[in-house]
C-alpha cells in the first residue's frame, strides 16, 4: 500500500492527467511511480522532462540503464530496480549476467560497463566529489568529459524517482512483478 495517494487517470489533478494519459498510451499501463508523482504535477513533469533529456544523452540506452540500476540498487528502490531491469533486458538488450551483477551490486563482467558502474557508484557515494583515480579509470575506459556529466544527469533523474518511491512505499505494478527485487541486508 502506498504511503501517499496512488492516482489514476480519474483521480489525478488536472495538470497531471496528460502525463498519465501519455504513459498509458505508450506502455499500456500507468507505472505506479507516475501515479505517486501525480500528487505533485510539477514533480511528475520534472520526471518526464528529465527522462526525455536523459534519453538524448550520448551514453547508449544500455549505458544509461547501468547508471539507473546502480543508482536504484544503491538507493534501495525496489520499484526502480524492477522497472529498469525490464528496460535493461527487453529494450537495452543487456546480457542477463550483466543485469544480475547490477542487481546484486557486484562487479560487471564487461570491463567498460564496470568502469561506468564504478564511476556512477563513486558519484553517488561522494555526491560528485569523484577522486582523480576514479575519473581517470572512467576516462581510460573510453568515456569523455560529457559522459561524466551525463552520468550525473542520470543520477539526478534516478534520485527523484528513487527517493519518491522509497518515501511513498510505491507498490510494484503487476506488469513488473517478474522483475521484483529486494535489497540484500
Amino acid at each position: 500500500m502506498s504511503r501517499v495517494t496512488l492516482h489514476t487517470l480519474q483521480s489525478a489533478p488536472e495538470a497531471a492527467r496528460p502525463f498519465l494519459e501519455n504513459a498509458q498510451k505508450n506502455s499500456g499501463f500507468i507505472p505506479n511511480l507516475l501515479g505517486v508523482l501525480a500528487n505533485a504535477p510539477a514533480a511528475l513533469e520534472t520526471y518526464v522532462t528529465v527522462s526525455a533529456l536523459n534519453g538524448k544523452a550520448e551514453l547508449s540506452l544500455a549505458e544509461r540503464e547501468v547508471v539507473q540500476l546502480v543508482a536504484a540498487t544503491n538507493h534501495g528502490c525496489d520499484f526502480c530496480v524492477a522497472g529498469h531491469t525490464a528496460v535493461a533486458l527487453n529494450k537495452a538488450k543487456l546480457p542477463q549476467e550483466v543485469v544480475d551483477a547490477l542487481r546484486a551490486r557486484g562487479e560487471l563482467p564487461q570491463e567498460k560497463l564496470e568502469a561506468l558502474a564504478a564511476f556512477t557508484r563513486e558519484v553517488i557515494a561522494t555526491r560528485g566529489n569523484v577522486s582523480d583515480a576514479g575519473y581517470s579509470a572512467f576516462r581510460d575506459a573510453g568515456y569523455g568529459e560529457g559522459h561524466a556529466l551525463e552520468v550525473i544527469l542520470g543520477v539526478s533523474l534516478a534520485t527523484l524517482c528513487n527517493f519518491a518511491n522509497v518515501f511513498a512505499q510505491t507498490p510494484l505494478n503487476d506488469e513488473l512483478s517478474k522483475y521484483r527485487w529486494q535489497p540484500s541486508a
